[in-house]
């Protein structure tokens, strides 16, 4: 049944968090075994954003966002704000006026699988936020849902103090528990990814720095 709302979760150490987005989507992604993607319908509203946070997960009927109001006392600085809808449903459940409560308590983002909308004036506050949507179509305060409960946006599972993961290619989640792993196992990638940039910037080609030739042969691949 709806109604609930947790004022404390489990976060992840918050250097650890906080590494991650410099870190970014792609390599997060691959160094946890490709998983955690969000749905690629879910966009930045405008470019050139990174961040990174533990996520505040929230849980809203179509056309809802009371729970969303809610969620803004119960997030601290570094959380972003991850919305889950009950069924789908295009509505804008952000404008200016929340965005400029979750910046005031230091919240590093907006996720929703769903609308949003004042996009012009979230783009002047630079507050980040990622969307399926984006519509001016109002909500109401109506019905209860639920905030710090296990959610799945954008058919991605998101628990409360997972870690989010969003830039220009999109958003990805992290497992609480896994972070630490998850994050030696990124900085190890891109390690071996700036010895192979320096390769390719000298001339090299990836067939050679990967070592493809002699799978490809073994896959038949003949030139003629």
């Amino acid at each position: 049944m709806a109604g609930v709302a947790r004022r404390e979760i489990e976060r992840a150490d918050r250097l650890v968090v906080d590494a991650f987005a410099e870190i970014g989507v792609a390599t997060a992604h691959e160094a946890q075994g490709r998983t955690g993607m969000l749905d690629a319908a879910i966009r930045p509203i405008y470019p050139g954003t990174r961040i990174s946070g533990s996520a505040v997960t929230v849980r809203v009927p179509p056309g809802d966002n009371w729970m969303v109001h809610v969620a803004v006392e119960l997030c601290r600085e570094g959380d972003v704000m991850v919305v889950a809808l009950t069924e789908p449903a295009e509505y804008g459940y952000l404008g200016e006026l929340v965005a400029t409560a979750l910046q005031y308590r230091g919240v590093e983002g907006f996720v929703i699988d769903s609308g949003v909308r004042d996009v012009a004036e979230l783009q002047q506050l630079r507050f980040p936020v990622w969307s399926r949507y984006v519509t001016a179509r109002g909500t109401v305060k109506e019905t209860v849902g639920d905030v710090n409960v296990p959610v799945v946006c954008a058919g991605q599972e998101v628990n409360p103090g997972d870690v989010v993961v969003a830039d220009d290619d999109g958003v990805v989640i992290v497992p609480r528990e896994d972070a630490p792993q998850v994050l030696q196992a990124s900085r190890e990638r891109e390690r071996k990814e700036a010895e192979s940039r320096a390769r390719y910037a000298a001339g090299e080609l990836s067939l050679d720095v990967q070592g493809m030739r002699e799978e490809l042969e073994a896959k038949g691949l003949r030139y003629e």
